[in-house]
């Protein structure tokens, strides 16, 4: 059944107005943006990935920042501010995006994009950079200013305010800010990608990496119990241009991240497992490609998918590590609803803990899908999340070239952009046009395949929300720009995107480092000041991971080996048998920025991040060293506990081997951790309610014995080199 509650954009603007006013009442004034259609969904601005460039080609001019208050009159707040024009764009030109409202309701942050090519063939170097608006009332008058101390020459996006008013968002500024290794490239399609959130303190120019990502984070929220909330690519598999025997891509190794690190012909990878099974070995594929719900504290500490959630709560199939039979594939219950990826988050200001989205595939629809809820407020067992679906699923086959077909018996549009409102009501950005591939128009004439128009969403059929009335009129505009090489025209309506609420909000109580009662207790037992700890690592560019018991598992990950043992310690296994996997030391892999692209004698800009074995001189300095095990590993303790130091502000990841060092129980998400950062966890993977044993038990909270022996090492060793930007410095 189709529903069709879309007004025509041309009616006139009074009738407009006494329309929206006969209609429901919103209850307070939404900041929104315009954007210029762009045709293409590949990396480009309101794709689900890589859309974070300013180029003229890829994000396109002509947005601006709008208001429009409760009783539908709208405010150009760019324009009124002397930015932005109709016509040619050219220097003055702007792109707009992600606006964010401050706690006390008085001013907005925003990315934009400023100046064109002013000439046919003339590439000009364009970067979102961040600014506030102030004069958001009715009867004020708009001022922009752009905000001190960003990092320049870098693209600035998706800004939001963090509970002490300094400002977290998206960079795709290098990890470390070297400019050989811009751009950071992600694991998929090698695009240029985010790196993560950073944290700008305005006033006195402090840049933190608060997050650092890999494949990119995107949409950061601060949520009413003070976590930031973010989606994350999470794609940490082998490279799959490199798959190729005659080398298509031309992939190589750079020897090191060094600004004069030669390249070398080695194309090798070392973590994880090869993406399709080698005969013989016994060990199965391995991919993962999705964009889930993540969190950190406001001090970038404690990383995790939201709540713990993870590919048994959300997803619907993956298959086994290997081919023991005791292993399974994960196929979830068919009376459950599961999903792709979760984007675009926001809270409901009426029911803490409950967030709005979008799933979406990542390709062909510029991030619009199917509107889903998921209730996981801090005290949600990760068990007990899943998603809800607030419209018809709808089915999306490919047609030949890959474009999405809709199909027409449940197509009631697509949605992005969710804003859940104070008063209970919900505004989206929807667009029901749809234009098969092929009819894009030309490249000087495009013609977009949809058409996002901000509406107002009702219960409808079934109780799905659909789509009702616009909220404004339609805003059209006439704009040209050389892209560079040819002149774009395009004379129709704008996108409009990214809703949020101007209102006063309560400031969320700010989130940061908690240290567990275990943890605590084995620094108590060695008499380690956790204070002093946490200078030492501050200072050397470190974290110190810890989990309690490596050989429990989460009871419903029958996916990877869970009959796990010490040897001549702690075991922990399942009912029904099943072969009992020793494991002896945890081998750690840091992501370095060393793959290139493109051939040794001619690279392209950039590299991705790939996984190699723990090199990293403190933590390598720091750490005891293991001669009988693996290259970067550590000794799992016979409690079944890991203490290990690892480089903060770094991808990392890791895995339980055998005593011969054969990988048996592989970590599968990047993390990365803050300086000084304590992070414990119970186990691999970690248990939410039980664990795999028989009888089953709750999560390990034993005092790690690994810790305790970590510590007195410590204390009485009192490692007497420190490190500063690598170079080695006595106490």
């Amino acid at each position: 059944m189709r529903l069709h509650h879309v007004r025509c954009a041309a009616t006139a603007a009074a009738l407009f107005l006494a329309t929206a006013a006969a209609a429901q009442q919103l209850p307070n004034p939404i900041l929104f943006v315009t954007q210029y259609p762009v045709p293409e969904d590949f990396a480009t601005i309101g794709a689900v990935f890589a859309n974070h460039r300013g180029g003229v080609d890829v994000a396109g001019r002509g947005g601006d920042l709008y208001i429009r208050y409760p009783n539908g009159s709208l405010r150009n707040l760019t324009l009124e501010a002397g930015r932005g024009n109709s016509g040619p764009q050219r220097e003055n030109s702007i792109a707009v995006r992600d606006p964010a409202v401050s706690w006390d309701g008085t001013k907005a942050i925003f990315s934009m994009v400023t100046g064109a090519p002013p000439q046919q063939y003339q590439y000009v170097d364009s970067y979102w950079q961040l600014y506030e608006v102030t004069g958001l009332a009715q009867g004020q008058t708009a001022t922009i200013t752009k905000v001190a101390n960003q990092p320049a020459n870098r693209n600035n996006i998706s800004p939001i305010y963090l509970s002490d008013s300094s400002i977290v968002f998206v960079s795709d500024r290098t990890r470390n800010g070297a400019n050989h290794l811009y751009p950071q490239l992600d694991e998929y399609e090698s695009t240029p990608t985010p790196t993560g959130l950073w944290r700008l303190r305005p006033a006195t120019g402090q840049l933190d990496l608060l997050q650092y990502s890999v494949s990119g984070a995107f949409n950061p929220l601060v949520d009413s119990f003070g976590r930031v909330l973010f989606t994350r690519w999470d794609h940490l598999q082998r490279d799959q241009q490199n798959d190729s025997a005659n080398n298509d891509y031309g992939t190589f190794n750079w020897s090191s991240e060094a600004p004069n690190a030669p390249a070398t012909a080695d194309r090798s990878e070392v973590f994880p497992e090869p993406r399709v099974s080698v005969n013989g070995s016994g060990v199965n594929g391995h991919t993962i490609n999705h964009f889930f719900p993540w969190m950190v504290n406001q001090d970038g500490t404690e990383e995790e998918t939201l709540n713990h959630v993870g590919r048994h709560e959300l997803h619907s199939y993956f298959n086994r590590s290997s081919n023991d039979p005791a292993l399974s594939e994960f196929i979830a219950p068919g009376n459950s609803n599961r999903i792709l990826n979760v984007l675009q988050m926001r809270e409901d200001p009426t029911t803490p803990g409950r967030y709005y989205g979008i799933d979406a595939p990542e390709f062909y629809t510029h991030a619009s899908g199917q509107l889903l809820r998921i209730d996981a407020g801090p005290n949600v067992n990760p068990a007990l999340v899943s998603a809800t679906w607030l419209n018809p699923r709808v089915n999306i086959n490919f047609s030949p070239d890959y474009a999405p077909v809709p199909q027409p018996q449940d197509f009631t549009g697509r949605f992005r952009n969710p804003l859940p409102l104070s008063d209970g009501q919900l505004v989206a950005a929807h667009a029901t046009q749809w234009r098969e591939a092929g009819n894009d128009g030309t490249r000087t004439a495009p013609q977009p395949r949809y058409q996002f128009r901000l509406k107002r969403l009702v219960a409808g059929p079934g109780g799905y929300y659909v789509a009702a009335e616009n909220l404004t009129a339609g805003i059209s505009k006439n704009v040209s720009f050389w892209d560079p090489d040819y002149e774009v025209s395009y004379n129709g309506p704008m996108w409009e995107l990214s809703p949020v609420e101007v209102r006063a909000r309560t400031v969320p109580p700010s989130t940061a480092l908690q240290l567990r009662a275990p943890e605590q207790a084995a620094f108590s037992a060695e008499n380690v000041d956790v204070s002093a700890f946490r200078n030492y690592l501050r200072s050397n560019g470190l974290a110190l991971l810890v989990v309690r018991n490596t050989t429990t598992r989460d009871r419903v990950d029958k996916q990877q080996p869970y009959n796990l043992r010490v040897p001549g310690g702690v075991q922990t296994t399942a009912s029904g048998g099943g072969q009992l996997y020793d494991i002896a030391h945890m081998q750690f892999f840091q992501g370095d920025q060393i793959r290139g692209l493109g051939g040794m004698a001619t690279p392209n800009a950039g590299r991705r991040v790939l996984a190699q074995t723990l090199h990293d001189k403190p933590a390598m300095h720091a750490n005891p060293a293991n001669p009988g095990g693996p290259a970067g590993s550590t000794l799992i303790a016979s409690d079944g506990s890991v203490a290990a130091f690892v480089p903060a502000q770094r991808a990392l990841a890791w895995h339980a081997t055998a005593p011969d060092g054969t990988p048996v129980v592989r970590e599968r998400y990047w993390i990365s951790f803050q300086p000084g950062e304590i992070r414990a966890c119970d186990g691999c993977h970690g248990v939410n309610q039980q664990n795999q044993a028989t009888p089953s038990a709750p999560a390990a909270t034993n005092t790690p014995l690994a810790l305790r022996q970590l510590l007195a090492r410590w204390r009485d060793k009192q490692v007497d080199l420190i490190f500063t930007n690598g170079v080695e410095e006595r106490r």
